[in-house]
């Protein structure tokens, strides 16, 4: 029998022999090289896909005495075995297996690609030669757990493990409060937040599965949740707000970076918070200082420059955290405004060039960073959040186009973010096909820039092999074309369940024939989601969260047609207990995957949604 693979990432080079290997029980998984113990793990984890998938029974020895006939799997760890220290090359033939790597984690990814083939055929596996290895070293994800979602242990695990199949090799946890700093317990006292003995464990976690867990504390810019505290408050910009680019905050943003204590702040935070990872890296953020200038900066930037000053003390920081042996990660949004200062950025600095559009400039940014010499990452999104269900089209078109860019100009690394600006309204299971489809364009782009994602996230991530869920998640993520009213970063169905009825109804473009025409594209794109059949512990989660998503959709266009129309007093009711319905399930769906700090603020977005119905209902 015939199996054709449908493998994530796709490989480098795959031939078919043309024939099929029947796997017989009780043979042997023998583990070569210099140090089999540091393959044990590796070992155990196929022998359990074996046991799961083939329902072979096979055991993990090492030596040279195996008799011949009983070797079943060979894992090889040799200098001179792959072309690349992550790569790797599998071959099944008509009497067993072999994977051959020059290290553990080439023969790990080697591994995670027999355990796909594992869960496709059972114990009748194609014969194939595989030879594979990384367009990108580096292949991050990095998750926000500071708006507003904390997530349990249990989902981080399970997530690292989701990544690790898909052969990621970085995480970061994007942090502005949400460590539980010993030395300033006020700032993440009502936020559930990572502790260090989670992160040790996260870290060790991570570590087995050949993912290095990158510590990120944002330290210049998005500081608010400490600066809007009386103990911290004297060390802001502008104390008492600012005016930024989405409009004017009553609330301090940046740090003040000429006072002194700012510094000592940060240095509190790196003495506190680095030991807990191995990592030898540190994403310092510094990005998005819209009010740097605008108070106790004034003078010396008008004297100075902005970027000169923003420079000093990003390179303030990067001296703190060179003293504790580690190389710093940093935003290059502001460099990229003052490229004559690009010069003088040590050369071991990482910038991260981040842009969440379809036709994000990443083609001329990278080009100019490849030009300063600097080492620096491509950084594009999920486009999951200001969506509720994700924004498809342009998620795989910045995924692309990060990855095309990025290869050409010999960028060291690819990060894909996953934000939760304004309450965090997505469902984790939203920003798996992005993650995916990058994951894929990270390790083969020119293999997987064509692959079927809708199939590939059924299969992959939702274990779905009816291919439904996947679908359904690709189509509901392209609802916001139907509306046909583009914004930047956002989603127009988001903002209408964000925005008042009488900003809904000035908004440009927006029109009750399309809202009307998007309410008949939910229903037909989900309307199979009861047939899909994943096969994974929170199946009935999954399920659930995107018939919220998608009433969460529904509603948006019923309010929008709402505020677009008359008022209409029936009209008005039905949205009020709808909305109070969406509220009910959207803590539900919360607490099934995260902690219960943060869900307050998120829930407080509901509140003032559902004030617009019923302050009128009541008057």
């Amino acid at each position: 029998m015939a199996i054709d693979l449908q493998l994530l990432p796709r490989p480098h080079s795959l031939t078919y022999s043309g024939g099929t290997t029947v796997l017989p029980d009780r043979q042997f998984i023998v583990l070569g090289g210099p140090a089999p113990p540091d393959l044990f793990l590796i070992g155990e984890r196929l022998q359990q896909a074996l046991q799961q998938h083939a329902e072979v029974d096979w055991s993990i020895v090492t030596g040279k005495n195996v008799p011949a006939d009983r070797v079943g799997l060979r894992l090889s760890a040799a200098p001179q075995a792959a072309n690349h220290p992550q790569g790797y090359r599998l071959a099944i033939t008509p009497t067993s297996m072999l994977i051959s790597a020059g290290t553990a984690a080439g023969l790990f990814y080697g591994g995670q690609t027999l355990i796909q083939m594992l869960a496709q055929g059972g114990r009748e596996l194609p014969q194939v030669v595989i030879n594979d290895r990384p367009d990108f070293p580096n292949r991050g994800v990095m998750l926000d757990i500071s708006r507003d979602k904390v997530p349990t242990l249990e989902t981080l695990f399970d997530l690292i493990d989701l990544l690790a199949s898909w052969k990621f090799n970085q995480l970061q946890l994007y942090t502005e409060h949400t460590f539980a700093y010993q030395a300033h317990p006020e700032v993440w006292a009502e936020t559930s937040p990572l502790t260090g003995q989670e992160i040790l464990a996260l870290d060790d976690y991570c570590r087995a599965r050949f993912i290095e867990l990158v510590p990120n504390q944002n330290s210049f810019g998005h500081m608010r949740r400490w600066l809007t505290l009386a103990r911290y408050n004297h060390l802001a910009e502008c104390p008492a707000g600012c005016d930024t680019e989405w409009g004017y905050f009553d609330e301090p943003f940046t740090l003040c970076p000429g006072d002194p204590g700012s510094l000592d702040l940060l240095r509190s935070l790196m003495d506190e918070l680095l030991p807990h990872f191995s990592s030898r890296q540190f994403n310092v953020g510094c990005d998005e200082t819209v009010d740097l200038g605008q108070g106790r900066s004034r003078a010396i930037i008008a004297e100075r420059g902005q970027g000169r000053v923003y420079l000093d003390f990003l390179l303030k920081i990067y001296r703190e955290v060179s003293a504790r042996g580690r190389t710093m990660q940093f935003w290059g949004d502001i460099i990229m405004a003052y490229p004559e200062l690009v010069s003088e950025l040590p050369p071991d600095v990482i910038a991260l060039e981040w842009g969440y559009e379809a036709d994000h400039a990443f083609a001329d940014h990278s080009a100019k960073f490849a030009a300063s010499g600097l080492p620096f990452y491509v950084c594009p999104g999920t486009s999951s959040w200001n969506t509720i269900a994700g924004r498809t089209n342009n998620a795989l078109e910045n995924l692309r186009n990060a990855a095309e860019h990025g290869l050409k100009h010999g960028a060291a690394g690819y990060l894909i973010t996953d934000w939760g600006d304004n309450g965090h309204w997505q469902p984790l299971p939203v920003s798996y096909l992005g993650w995916a489809y990058g994951a894929g364009l990270a390790w083969a782009y020119d293999a997987n820039r064509e692959q079927d994602m809708a199939q590939a996230v059924s299969l992959h991530a939702f274990r779905d092999p009816t291919g439904i869920l996947g679908r359904v998640a690709y189509d509901l993520g392209n609802a916001y074309l139907e509306a046909a009213v583009p914004i930047h970063n956002n989603s127009v169905l988001f903002r209408i369940l964000q925005e008042s009825p009488v900003d809904i109804a000035a908004r440009a473009g927006l029109t009750k024939a399309n809202l009307e025409k998007t309410l008949n594209y939910i229903d037909e794109v989900t309307a199979a989601l009861d047939d899909a059949r994943p096969n994974r512990p929170d199946a009935d989660l999954i399920r659930h969260e995107f018939r919220w998503a998608a009433d969460m959709l529904r509603h948006a266009c019923r309010r929008g047609i709402w505020s677009l129309g008359q008022d209409d007093f029936a009209m008005r009711q039905q949205l009020a207990q709808h909305a109070a319905q969406l509220q009910t399930e959207h803590r539900q769906i919360w607490l099934a995957r995260n902690r219960s700090g943060g869900l307050s603020d998120s829930q407080a977005r509901f509140e003032k949604m559902r004030r617009d119905y019923d302050e009128l209902i009541k008057a």
